[in-house]
């Protein structure tokens, strides 16, 4: 019953579109350069790609598509500029009014901050900071905390309290959540409760696409009171079925696997 379910019914999280940072990185690491070239001057102003931009209508079309008890109620995103841009790109597609399905923008969802690392490759951090180079690869990326950044441990920190969030005011809706790589791997984490080598392993496999989307419903026959169950992850159709390229390259520089 609802009274006993802590949960939305559904939750939905996406990483954002194809950004400019993700095309300088690649650019940076195919011409082997220390340093990723963006034209903004901050991290949270990166923009959509004009890719990008054409990847949040796709899916945004695709969650339009939904039958109307599916979609989304509510939006929560990341304060970053590509993250917010996604939301509001996708929820025009969709055909849903601003007013009257609520975007929130949550800074506990923003990308995983990377100090003194922002904007160098792996080849730019073993040529300007050996040493931290050697202590990424003995703690590896879950554990590791660059000087003025955040390891994973961090952002999951911060989520387990947008989490309290979403149960105490979401409760039997549907949440879409619009945010970045780390944080959708994250959210997995405390989710499903999975540990670090689970994660990781998650992690290796395959890099979480952009616009690719992550769901999870809720099923009253899961424990004492139901539980969220996985439906998808890295769920790329939308964009395969709108002709659009599925693009995942990263915005950080790559950690050892």
């Amino acid at each position: 019953m609802l009274d006993q379910q802590k949960w939305p019914d559904h939750i939905y999280i996406v990483r954002h579109g194809e950004s400019a940072g993700n095309v300088a990185h690649y650019l940076a690491h195919q011409q082997n350069k220390p340093f990723i070239e963006i034209d903004a001057a901050r991290d949270m102003d990166v923009p959509l790609s004009a890719l990008g931009h054409r990847q949040a209508e796709a899916v945004g079309r695709w969650f339009g598509s939904l039958p109307p008890q599916e979609q989304p109620t509510t939006i929560l995103s990341s304060s970053y500029l590509r993250a917010k841009d996604t939301a509001r790109g996708l929820a025009e597609a969709a055909g849903w009014d601003l007013d009257t399905i609520q975007l929130t923008t949550d800074e506990r969802l923003r990308e995983r901050e990377f100090g003194i690392l922002d904007r160098l490759t792996t080849m730019g951090i073993e040529q300007k900071y050996p040493d931290q180079a050697v202590m990424r690869r003995s703690l590896g990326k879950f554990y590791y905390r660059p000087p003025g950044g955040e390891s994973w441990c961090d952002v999951i920190l911060r989520l387990r309290s947008v989490i309290d969030t979403i149960t105490r005011e979401y409760r039997g809706e549907r949440v879409l959540i619009v945010c970045h790589t780390v944080v959708v791997l994250c959210f997995r984490y405390l989710l499903e409760r999975l540990d670090e080598e689970q994660v990781l392993a998650i992690d290796r496999k395959q890099e979480v696409a952009n616009c690719s989307v992550t769901s999870y419903c809720f099923d009253q026959a899961l424990g004492k009171n139901g539980k969220l169950k996985l439906n998808l992850f890295n769920f790329v159709a939308p964009l395969e079925a709108a002709g659009e390229p599925v693009t995942r390259e990263p915005d950080a520089p790559v950690a050892p696997k």
